[in-house]
């Protein structure tokens, strides 16, 4: 019954999903936008770690963990978010519901496992008015970019995994400024409009070794290399006929197209470490750290004024503890609790601010079934950004559910009995 109502919940989640944007924020008006993934439920109610290999779950954020797969894992989430917006003299809130992932992992031996799957990875949804009675702005953008990649891992020797992901990706963003004068007859509305394209990899290591009989020391590492997405540019000015009853464009009256050469966006070299100490299927308890040379990156087809990008860092604790996995008395005892914390350096620089985020997070992992099957539910509550230089400061509340599926035997283990 359990399994059936989250199913309904998903699907539920999955219909909305496409009719919203992944993060309702001003900042994703940067770069390609926010970023929405932040790796599995089950790693950020751990605030984000991926250290771990794992024989049921798969790892997003480093492909080594593939090599330690011992079932199929199909795989499902969304989350949802409540957002409060804060300026020097406003205030607001937000709604968004998305998909944050879909995958089918298998092993296709004991020591070799792979991955396919599509993840929305950024996502642009904003909408800003500035003005007066008199004179009016109005910014919206809208769009993103997905993520569809292949990954493969194998384990050379006894916890020791290597691991590389290739991904293309792909997707629109669509940005408009408005500007509404009560002394003119027409407003003029500006149309900028990407479409993203290109491939990145990502190749990670994981070791694990015995510290004594019952504890266990994990090491993980990965690199993402540097590469260039392709954006397709195009550029509009047109004249309008703006409604200030309702906030939008109620007629066009003449449209130019501004020429408008294609770009091309860094997606810069990427580092990240990892270390962690534990029981398996006990508890764990570690540390990550991630490092990406975003000074390289730019914004699209327009300058923004007052924008730079710095370097940026992220910093990730959490663990999990499982009271009794072979519990047969209590169901409770065999869920996973799953805790953490992060902070991210975003490298984006705003008037001089730095645009930051932290959040703390805590998860269940909710067996289905007798077999190896789990539910996983994460609560997020975090800030970004700072009320000081006029911005805004948002508080945020995330809620994320995703289904991990697995068979009870890997598919390559044949039938003893037609």
């Amino acid at each position: 019954m359990i399994k059936r109502i989250l199913v309904v919940v998903l699907i539920t989640i999955t219909t909305s999903a496409f009719a919203q944007e992944g993060n309702s924020s001003p900042y994703s008006f940067y770069g390609l936008g926010l970023s929405n993934f932040k790796g599995s439920i089950e790693n950020q109610a751990m605030g984000g770690l991926s250290i771990l290999g794992d024989s049921i779950h798969t790892n997003f954020r480093n492909p080594a963990g593939y090599g330690a797969l011992k079932l199929t894992n199909f795989t499902i989430a969304g989350s949802h978010r409540e957002v409060n917006l804060e300026s020097d003299n406003q205030t607001g809130s937000t709604t968004s519901t998305t998909i944050d992932y879909l995958s089918l992992a298998f092993p296709v031996s004991k020591r070799v496992g792979v991955g396919f799957g599509l993840i929305p990875e950024t996502s642009v949804d904003y909408e800003i008015f500035e003005g007066d009675d008199e004179a009016l702005s109005q910014y919206t953008g809208r769009g993103g970019v997905n993520r569809a990649y292949l990954a493969a891992g194998v384990e050379l020797f006894k916890g020791f995994r290597i691991g590389a992901e290739g991904s293309y990706n792909f997707g629109s963003i669509k940005n408009e400024s408005i500007q509404a004068n009560v002394d003119q007859q027409y407003s003029v509305r500006e149309i900028n409009e990407s479409d993203v394209s290109g491939f990145t990899y990502n190749l990670g290591a994981q070791f694990e070794t015995t510290l004594t009989r019952d504890y266990k020391i994990f090491t993980s590492a990965s690199f993402q290399p540097e590469t260039t997405l392709t954006l397709e540019n195009e550029r509009a000015l047109e004249s309008v006929i703006y409604s200030r009853l309702d906030n939008a464009v109620i007629g066009v009256v003449d449209s130019q197209d501004i020429p408008v050469g294609d770009t091309e966006f860094i997606n810069p070299n990427t580092y990240s470490f990892g270390l962690g100490t534990g029981q398996v299927n006990k508890w764990f308890a570690g540390g990550q750290i991630e490092f990406s040379e975003t000074s390289k990156m730019t914004n699209r087809a327009f300058n923004i004024a007052n924008a730079s990008y710095d370097d940026s860092f992220k910093y990730r604790l959490g663990g999990y503890l499982v009271p009794d996995y072979n519990s047969l008395t209590s169901y409770w005892n065999r869920v996973t609790y799953r805790v953490g914390a992060r902070y991210e350096e975003s490298g984006l620089l705003i008037e001089n601010q730095s645009i930051d985020e932290f959040g703390i997070s805590f998860g269940l992992g909710l067996p289905l079934g007798r077999g190896f099957s789990n539910a996983n539910i994460t609560f997020e509550y975090g800030q970004r950004g700072t009320t000081t230089a006029g911005l805004v400061k948002e508080d945020f509340f995330k809620v994320g559910l995703s289904l991990s599926l697995n068979p009870l035997r890997p598919w390559f283990v044949p039938n003893k009995y037609n």
